[in-house]
C-alpha cells in the first residue's frame, strides 16, 4: 500500500514527466485491490481496469515495470510503449492471465464475461484449459475464475447489463468488483445514475451481490474471500460493490483541484492511515511500519530513475503486431472430389462448420436464433445444436455486442468462438466491442492476445428484404484496422474460406450474400458449385479469376477487367455475355487483407478497369480501390478506373421496383462495360 501511494506521490513530483502521457493511480482504492489480488491464482483470469495499479502490485508486478509502461518505453511488459499507464496484458508464471482491453470503461464487463464463458464451456465438455504461458505448477486446485474491475460510473452502460445478463443466464464464475468512490470524471453519482451498482444488482436474480468497505483493508479481504468461494464453488456470479475514496485526480489530464471540493471528507478514509492504525492495535511497533514506508519511497525512487533510463522503442518497430501470422498460406484439400454433387452457399456453410465442431471440441456456434430447433433464419446452423447439444450451439439474446466482444475473452482462455450477428443492419451495436476490443489485441499486446474469433453476417439486398435487412456495410468494416473481411461468391470459396477463417488467429468477419445463400436470384446459379471436401482451405488474401478473356482478343487490347466480390461476380458474368470474350472477372474473395498483387497483374493484362461493387459507391471501399489502382497503375491504363455501385441513399427500399432502381444490376454493368470497351 505504501508503493502504490509513493508512486503516485513521485508522479505528482516528477509531472513533468510522469504527465507526458496521461495515467491514473489506485489512491484512495488500494485496499480492496490488493485485497482481490491477494486472492487471485496464477490460474485464474484478471481484467483490472485503468485505475487499478494497487492491484498490479499486488499480482507480483514491480513499480518498474509499471513506470516503463507510464512512460511508454520499450521494455513495457504489456505493449512494448503503445498504449497508456494500467492497461496490463500479461501471461506470466505466478499472474493470472491478464488478457487485453480498453479504457474499460464498460466495455471490459462483455470480455471479461466471455472469459468466464469460456472456463464455463469448458468445463461442462470435460475439456482442460491450456495453463498460462510459462506456468510451471498447472494443478492448482482451486476452480478458475474471473475478476472484473469496474467503477461504478462505468455500471450505467448499456454493455454492462448485456454482460450481466448472460452471467446470470448461463451461471458463470466471475467477480464484478465495482470501485465506487462517488465520482466519473467531473460528475458526481448524483448526476450520473438513479441507483448504485449494489441496488442496480438486485434486478438480476441469481446474481450474488455483496458490500464492502472498499477503504478498510479487513472488510475488503473478508467480503472478496466470500466472494471468491460463492464462485468457485461454481454458485453462481457475484457482484462486490466497494465504496472507496477518490483521493488523487481522475487522471493526470483533469486535476482535482480544478473541480471538487469534497477532499477533506474523501481524506477522512483514506485506507493507508486506516491501517496503519489497524496494525497498530493488532501489536505491530511505530518504527517496523515506518520503515516499510521508507523502503517503499526507497524502492519507487530507484525504479523511477531506471524507468527514465530505459530506452525509448525502435521507430522501426511500429508496424509490429498488426496481427497474428496466419494459420493457413495455400490451398489445400480437394476442391472439386471426384463423384461430389453442386451444392448451395447455405449448405456449404453448414458442412463447413458442422466439420470445424466435429474436428475441433474447443469450437463453439453461437448468436441469435442458431441454436434450438431453428438453427438460424436462414436454415444456415439448421441441426446443429442437436447434434452437437445446447453447450456449444446455443442461442443468445439480442445482444449484438456481447455476442462479438465476448470473443475476445473466449479467445484469451482458449475456446474458438463462431458467432453470428442475424442480419449486417444490425451489426452496429457490436461495433464498440468490434473496434475497441477485438481489432487492437494484437497490436496492444505485442502478439501476446490475438482474437480467434470468426463473426459470421449474412448481408446485401435479396429482393424487397428492405431498409433493415438488405444493407451492404463493407466499407465501413473495412476502415477498422486488426480484423480481416471475407466475402465470398461461390459455396466451393464459402467453404474453403469459412474454414480458412476459422483457423486465423485473428478476428475474421466473414460475410455471407443473402442473395446467393440458395441461388434463387435470377443470374446467381453458379453461385452453386460442387462441393469440396471436408478440410478443404483457402488462404485468406488470395484473390481468383471468376472469368477469363479470350486470349486472342486480349492480344489485340480489346478486353477490360471487372474487380468485384459477393453478388458483383454475378452481375459482371451475366453482362459480359454482351462482350464474348472481352471481359476477364478478378473475384476478390477477401477484402482485407486484399490481394492487390493480383488487381495490379490483371491491370496491366487489361489496361481498362471497372470496379463493382454493391454498395452505395460514394466514399466506398470500391472507390478508394479505384483510386488506389489509378494511382499504382496509371501508366498502363487506356482509360479511367470506372466504378459501379448503389446509388447514394441511407437504405434500400422495401418496394422491390424501388430497390432495382437503387442497385447496380447485370444491365448496369453492361452499360458500364459498353462505354469502358469503347476507350
Amino acid at each position: 500500500m505504501h508503493t502504490a501511494a509513493a508512486m503516485a506521490t513521485l508522479y505528482e513530483e516528477e509531472k513533468a514527466v510522469a504527465s507526458r502521457y496521461v495515467h491514473a493511480t489506485a489512491r484512495g482504492h488500494e485496499a480492496v485491490q490488493l485485497a482481490a489480488a491477494f486472492l487471485l491464482l496464477e490460474t485464474d483470469y484478471a481484467a483490472p481496469y485503468y485505475r487499478d495499479d494497487a492491484m498490479l502490485l499486488g499480482l507480483g508486478l514491480r513499480p518498474y515495470e509499471l513506470m516503463l509502461q507510464l512512460l511508454a518505453k520499450a521494455d513495457d511488459p504489456f505493449s512494448g510503449g503503445r498504449t497508456y499507464y494500467s492497461h496490463p496484458s500479461l501471461r506470466r508464471a505466478g499472474i493470472p492471465v491478464i488478457p487485453h482491453q480498453s479504457s474499460a470503461t464498460g466495455m471490459q464487463a462483455i470480455p471479461a464475461t466471455g472469459m468466464a464463458h469460456a472456463i464455463h464451456y469448458f468445463e461442462k465438455q470435460g475439456l482442460r484449459i491450456e495453463a498460462p504461458q510459462g506456468l510451471n505448477n498447472p494443478g492448482v486446485e482451486a476452480s478458475p475464475l474471473v475478476l472484473c474491475s469496474i467503477g461504478d460510473g462505468a455500471m450505467t452502460e448499456g454493455e454492462v447489463s448485456e454482460a450481466l445478463q448472460m452471467a446470470v443466464l448461463h451461471q458463470l464464475p466471475i467477480v464484478y468488483l465495482v470501485q465506487d468512490n462517488d465520482w466519473g470524471i467531473s460528475a458526481t453519482g448524483r448526476e450520473m445514475r438513479a441507483m448504485n451498482a449494489f441496488e442496480f444488482a438486485a434486478g438480476f436474480p441469481g446474481l450474488h451481490r455483496m458490500q464492502v468497505d472498499g477503504a478498510d483493508f479487513g472488510s475488503s479481504y473478508q467480503g472478496m474471500a466470500e466472494a471468491f468461494t460463492h464462485v468457485r464453488s461454481r454458485r453462481g456470479p457475484v457482484l462486490v460493490h466497494a465504496k472507496c475514496p477518490l483521493l488523487g485526480h481522475h487522471t493526470s489530464g483533469v486535476r482535482r483541484e480544478w473541480y471538487r471540493n469534497d477532499l477533506a471528507a474523501h481524506q477522512e478514509q483514506d485506507p493507508l492511515p486506516r491501517l496503519h492504525a489497524r496494525l497498530l492495535q493488532a501489536g505491530f511497533l511505530e518504527a517496523d511500519l515506518t520503515a516499510l514506508a521508507t523502503e517503499a519511497q526507497a524502492t519507487v525512487r530507484a525504479d523511477w530513475q531506471a524507468a527514465v533510463a530505459a530506452p525509448n522503442p525502435d521507430p522501426a518497430t511500429f508496424a509490429d503486431h498488426e496481427f497474428a501470422p496466419a494459420a493457413v498460406t495455400a490451398e489445400a484439400g480437394e476442391r472439386s472430389p471426384a463423384g461430389a454433387e453442386k451444392a448451395l452457399m447455405v449448405d456449404a456453410a453448414l458442412h463447413a462448420v458442422d466439420d470445424i465442431l466435429r474436428e475441433f471440441p474447443e469450437a463453439l456456434f453461437y448468436g441469435q436464433d442458431v441454436g434450438g430447433e431453428l438453427g438460424g433464419v436462414f436454415r444456415e446452423a439448421a441441426l446443429l445444436a442437436k447434434k452437437y447439444g445446447d453447450a456449444r450451439v446455443f442461442n443468445t439474446p439480442i445482444q449484438e455486442a456481447y455476442i462479438v466482444g465476448s470473443t475476445a475473452g473466449m479467445a484469451a482462455v482458449g475456446a474458438r468462438p463462431i458467432v453470428e450477428i442475424q442480419f449486417a443492419d444490425y451489426i452496429w451495436p457490436a461495433l464498440n466491442q468490434l473496434v475497441e476490443e477485438l481489432s487492437k489485441s494484437c497490436y496492444l499486446t505485442m502478439g501476446k492476445f490475438p482474437v480467434s474469433a470468426l463473426i459470421r453476417v449474412p448481408i446485401g439486398a435479396y429482393g424487397g428484404g428492405g431498409p433493415y435487412h438488405s444493407g451492404s456495410i463493407e466499407s465501413t468494416l473495412l476502415t477498422i484496422r486488426g480484423i480481416k473481411v471475407v466475402y465470398p461468391s461461390n459455396a466451393a470459396d464459402m467453404k474453403g474460406l469459412m474454414r480458412a477463417a476459422f483457423l486465423d488467429p485473428n478476428p475474421v468477419v466473414m460475410l455471407e450474400h443473402k442473395g446467393l445463400y440458395w441461388s434463387k436470384v435470377s443470374g446467381t446459379e453458379d453461385a452453386k458449385t460442387t462441393e469440396p471436401a471436408t478440410g478443404y482451405v483457402i488462404p485468406l488474401g488470395k484473390a481468383a479469376v471468376a472469368q477469363a478473356a479470350d486470349p486472342e482478343k486480349l492480344r489485340q487490347g480489346d478486353t477490360a477487367l471487372v474487380v468485384t466480390y459477393g453478388m458483383g461476380v454475378h452481375w459482371a458474368k451475366a453482362a459480359s455475355r454482351d462482350f464474348p470474350g472481352q471481359v476477364e472477372i478478378l473475384d476478390l474473395r477477401t477484402l482485407n487483407p486484399i490481394d492487390f498483387e493480383a488487381v495490379t497483374e490483371a491491370t496491366r493484362r487489361h489496361g481498362k478497369v471497372l470496379v463493382l461493387t454493391e454498395e452505395p459507391l460514394l466514399n466506398s471501399f470500391a472507390e478508394s480501390l479505384a483510386g488506389r489502382i489509378q494511382r499504382q497503375c496509371f501508366q498502363v491504363l487506356d482509360a479511367p478506373v470506372f466504378t459501379l455501385g448503389a446509388a447514394n441513399l441511407p437504405a434500400i427500399a422495401l418496394n422491390v421496383e424501388l430497390e432495382r432502381q437503387m442497385l447496380p444490376s447485370a444491365a448496369k454493368v453492361a452499360v458500364a462495360l459498353g462505354e469502358l470497351l469503347a476507350y
